[in-house]
């Protein structure tokens, strides 16, 4: 019998994780894989991105103080749609561990007990790991949540076993996720970088000391954008729709007509 070629071997480690992320919102103790079903994806996505690029950026964490009495910490996290936080002693670059909310809920009947005394150790990740290989890793230590370290040794981020799953079968959603909203096809994420929004809307950007779009066009500005902000790149129209602090959320992209 003739050995399987490699896309037949592709489209049954994408058959393997699509049924692995069906099973993770079955029920709790359901998202089951074997180590050989994760060597068989490993083999065959090894050219799967960083962590990195998956990450929710540390710009965007919610971080819990571990001086916070759990009254405090849950005014923190009220109206937040994570089961997670990282706990940390002071600055998100020391990450002490993280609490999950469920620790909160059964304490609050002790709403001056401190959130220190609840913190869980969590795990942490290279900012250069294979997102293969941290799923591995995350499972097999039976890890949910996991900090991202930079090459400084520093807080990049954060991901989840839910973000790595989704960066290679797509989004997830179950009961308690909100409903998606219809995507707006000319309005990218800052974060999107660069091959992903060639593929999306066929602008391929220059390289440069920058990964995202909104790193694109910060560099072209030679500034921190502000909305109403905008670049040009061969015909297309970048500008900036929306900022969260410092950071660009939202570009509209314009084809050129």
């Amino acid at each position: 019998m003739p050995e399987p070629g490699p896309g037949t071997l592709r489209q049954a480690a994408a058959a393997l994780l699509i049924r692995w992320a069906q099973r993770l919102h079955a029920t709790p103790h359901s998202a089951l894989i074997s180590e050989a079903e994760l060597r068989t994806l490993i083999t065959v996505n090894s050219g799967t991105g960083h962590v990195r690029e998956v990450m929710v950026p540390r710009t965007d964490v919610v971080f819990l103080d571990a001086a916070l009495t759990v009254h405090d910490a849950i005014r923190a996290v009220r109206g937040a749609r994570h089961s997670r936080y990282p706990v940390i002693d002071g600055d998100p670059d020391d990450v002490l561990g993280f609490v999950h909310l469920r620790d909160l809920t059964l304490t609050a009947d002790d709403p001056q007990a401190p959130l220190r005394g609840l913190t869980r150790e969590v795990k942490r990740l290279p900012a250069s790991k294979r997102v293969l290989a941290a799923l591995s890793e995350m499972r097999r230590e039976g890890r949910h949540l996991a900090v991202v370290v930079d090459e400084y040794g520093g807080t990049a981020g954060i991901v989840t076993l839910e973000d790595l799953i989704e960066e290679l079968v797509g989004e997830i959603h179950d009961e308690y996720d909100a409903p998606p909203s219809p995507p707006r096809v000319d309005e990218v994420d800052g974060r999107l970088n660069l091959a992903d929004l060639a593929e999306r809307t066929g602008l391929t950007l220059p390289a440069g000391p920058y990964e995202t779009v909104a790193g694109f066009v910060m560099a072209r500005l030679g500034k921190v954008p502000a909305v109403g902000d905008h670049v040009r790149h061969d015909g297309w129209r970048l500008q900036v729709n929306t900022v969260e602090g410092r950071r660009v959320a939202l570009i509209t992209v314009s084809r050129p007509r």
